[in-house]
């Protein structure tokens, strides 16, 4: 494989890139209009232009990245995350050019993508699975029927879904029509799929993953676990390995239960098998991820495993070289991403310019970004700007350096999700692990950002307004603060003018 065509944008192209450029490999970027300058198109060995700035129009036209990669000579087609790298379809057409689908079979791919079929895939291996139904319901009477056996609350959830769409809470008979109405009409206008299944519904849950490996010849292994239980709208804000509340003896037996989810659907490549996990410390399986996940790099630093060379490796047909035995959990890592993101307004999209962008450096810190000063945050695409990585001997370090690469972080133009990093991590409920996926809901008010001004903005505004006033106008004076409600300090506020 000596060219690689990598079918995305932004970090996670570079990522990828980068990893190819040690092993010798040359690359192609595609990219839109509204990308023509991005720091992935410049970092490539060839770029081409896919079209318009809508995806629809640009990163997700499958035949003309497959036409484009034909005459370029590339060997191989990696999708990275998003976009095209979940779509069976894909995988397949890509095969059939005559190209290697850096990811796992088509098969896989459809298997996992439908919760239920993944349910049905792993009856065989014995893997805990949280009590409800395995089949699609669309009669209400029905849903009544089985919510009651179970016992409320219940949970709606598509088939097909993810990132919280078509997935309603029910607490009691009486909402349960209304609610499964909605959930199979977001469904199918999200999914083209309005199939949905019924499970007991947690209180209290943590969300814990398990990366696996799989060679196409029959060795599977696990590289621990990353708890991702700080979220927003059902999406992952806050990310940690290895989890703070696991044994070895539950991290032994849900890796052994993701490596089995792993065989039931035959897969192959870097892939990601969540579990749900309750209060009593029971985990239950949820879903797999066919592809390699944002927050991969916490467990390559723990483990010290270049998830993206290994990916590329097992498609060239190459044998695991690393067995179980050989893996060890090395430290602790943390990583946020850096969403274009308002905390104080609801965590709403705030696209815009980026005025001022400053990376932190030092010790310990690892930046995975796709964005420079100067550049526009896209409408069109998920509004990550980078993802910000600690490493530390344990977790006390792992926070403390990356509480200290939030402040040193400079992003003026567009909110950002800094200030709920810095906020989150300093909260007692996530330094000492007792959180859940409900700790935005519990803890979090967007007042909590408010800094109060240093002593000497406060006598400058009050100087402001008494001389205004002499003057006869209206005395509106405010504090100035940074639009991240983030620290700063005096030198650096300093050296912007």
């Amino acid at each position: 494989m000596k060219k690689i065509l990598v079918a995305n944008r932004g970090e996670i192209a570079l990522r990828i890139m980068r990893s190819c450029k040690e092993m010798g490999i040359a690359t192609v970027a595609v990219y839109s209009e509204a990308d023509r300058l991005a720091p992935h198109v410049r970092y490539a060995d060839e770029a081409i232009c896919l079209g318009p700035a809508p995806s629809n129009q640009s990163y997700l036209l499958a035949d003309k990245i497959i036409e484009e990669a034909q005459k370029l000579g590339v060997d191989g087609i990696h999708p990275g995350y998003g976009f095209l790298s979940e779509n069976a379809g894909f995988s397949a057409a890509v095969a059939a050019a005559g190209l290697t689908f850096i990811g796992p079979k088509p098969k896989a791919i459809e298997m996992m993508g439908s919760k239920l079929a993944a349910k049905e895939a792993t009856k065989a291996y014995d893997i805990p699975l949280v009590p409800g139904t395995d089949y699609a319901l669309t009669d209400i009477e029905e849903a009544k029927t089985v919510a009651t056996e179970i016992g409320f609350p219940i949970l709606i959830k598509a088939s097909a879904g993810g990132g919280g769409k078509g997935m309603r809470i029910v607490e009691k008979a009486e909402e349960l029509e209304e609610q499964m109405k909605r959930a199979v009409s977001e469904a199918q206008n999200a999914f083209g799929d309005g199939s949905v299944f019924i499970e007991k519904y947690i209180s209290s849950p943590r969300h814990i993953e398990i990366q696996v490996l799989a060679d196409g010849h029959g060795n599977v292994i696990h590289l621990f676990e990353r708890e991702c239980s700080i979220q927003r709208r059902h999406q992952k804000v806050i990310e940690e390995a290895p989890s703070v509340i696991l044994t070895e003896e539950l991290r032994e037996a849900m890796g052994k239960s993701a490596c089995d989810v792993a065989r039931a659907c035959d897969y192959i490549g870097a892939g990601t098998v969540e579990f749900i996990f309750d209060e009593n410390n029971n985990y239950y399986f949820l879903e797999m991820n066919t592809r390699l996940q944002v927050e991969h790099p916490v467990t390559e630093l723990i483990s010290g495993v270049d998830l993206v060379r290994q990916q590329i490796l097992i498609a060239r047909g190459e044998v695991l070289q690393i067995k179980q035995e050989d893996l060890r959990i090395q430290g602790h890592a943390l990583e946020l991403r850096v969403y274009a993101e308002d905390p104080a307004n609801n965590f709403l999209p705030s696209i815009g310019r980026l005025e001022r962008y400053r990376a932190p450096k030092g010790v310990g810190v690892r930046l995975d970004d796709g964005y420079e000063e100067g550049m526009e945050i896209p409408i069109y695409y998920d509004p990550m700007i980078a993802k910000l990585i600690t490493y530390g001997k344990d977790r006390e370090e792992a926070i403390s350096r990356m509480l200290r690469a939030i402040e040193e972080y400079e992003i003026d133009g567009p909110a950002t999700t800094l200030p709920f990093g810095r906020f989150a991590l300093e909260h007692e409920a996530f330094v000492s692990g007792k959180f859940d996926t409900h700790f935005v809901k519990n803890y979090f008010r967007p007042e909590l950002l408010q800094k109060e001004a240093p002593e000497e903005e406060l006598l400058a505004a009050m100087l402001v307004a008494h001389l205004l006033d002499q003057k006869g106008n209206k005395a509106s004076a405010t504090t100035a603060s940074n639009n991240q409600g983030a620290k700063r300090s005096a030198w650096k506020d300093r050296a912007k003018h």
